[in-house]
């Protein structure tokens, strides 16, 4: 009866310990409500990444939402017509649960654009003069996968040479040294959340923060990558990321290529 009772305090003492094990265990997401500084309404469909771990979600109508993190992750946070703000994770955000967050509204200024229209004459040599240019053929390099290149101006000997080895030197000055932010591009494209933000954006603020490059580099990117600036102007955040990502994959299989005959010679 003694060696019952003993056994008994035993399993109450591990019962009771493992429940304060699970009920002091620490929260895997964080949770936030994000209103306007100004007005104190909640601003819904705002745009919340966390920058470490590169998932993504979006707030609520009621201003709130919920995100994958750990202490010390950093969450960058942006709304159209508000200034974007990075808040870093807390142990005491994960404990207490959620906060409000307040952003502040931009100043938005349109600049002016003027519209010139086409006024054809009927002289052939003068109208092909006014007709703009739109430059984006693609072409392909035979061995390679994907869908080509696209070429700022059709002249294929050039471009062909140049999507041969300008990407490759770039490329590798650029992401050769930073297999993490390689690595957040992988990510990037498998976080459906993300890829829907990135579809509705054309500022290219997600990219340069996830990527870790100046608005100038990531243009350059895709530029080396002989995509056209009809397309690095037109083309949403989603198609750049896939532009660059298309172009990294490329990229690897040239640098394979060139190191196998490197090791030849």
């Amino acid at each position: 009866m003694r060696y019952l009772f003993i056994l008994f305090i035993c399993l109450t003492t591990v019962h009771g310990y493992s429940q304060d094990s699970t009920s002091t265990k620490t929260p895997t997401t964080v949770k936030g409500t994000l209103v306007s500084a100004s007005t104190a309404l909640p601003l819904s469909e705002a745009n919340i990444v966390n920058i470490n771990q590169v998932v993504g979600t979006a707030s609520d109508d009621n201003g709130e939402f919920e995100i994958k993190a750990k202490v010390n992750d950093t969450l960058h946070l942006s709304y159209i017509g508000y200034k974007s703000i990075r808040v870093r994770v807390t142990n005491d955000w994960l404990k207490f649960g959620g906060t409000e967050i307040q952003m502040t509204e931009l100043a938005l200024a349109l600049e002016e654009v003027t519209v010139k229209q086409l006024e054809l004459t009927g002289y052939l040599e003068v109208d092909m003069e006014q007709i703009p240019v739109t430059s984006n053929n693609r072409y392909r390099i035979s061995g390679l996968p994907g869908q080509g290149y696209e070429a700022g101006k059709p002249n294929i000997a050039t471009k062909v040479l140049g999507a041969i080895f300008n990407p490759a030197d770039f490329l590798y000055n650029m992401f050769g040294k930073k297999p993490n932010e390689m690595h957040k591009l992988k990510k990037m494209k498998e976080d459906d959340e993300i890829r829907n933000q990135l579809a509705k954006r054309f500022d290219r603020e997600m990219l340069l923060v996830l990527l870790q490059v100046t608005k100038y580099d990531l243009d350059e990117i895709v530029n080396q990558c002989n995509y056209s600036k009809d397309f690095i102007n037109t083309a949403n955040d989603l198609q750049i990321l896939d532009a660059i990502s298309e172009c990294y994959e490329e990229y690897k299989v040239i640098k394979r290529s060139k190191d196998r005959k490197n090791k030849k010679d």
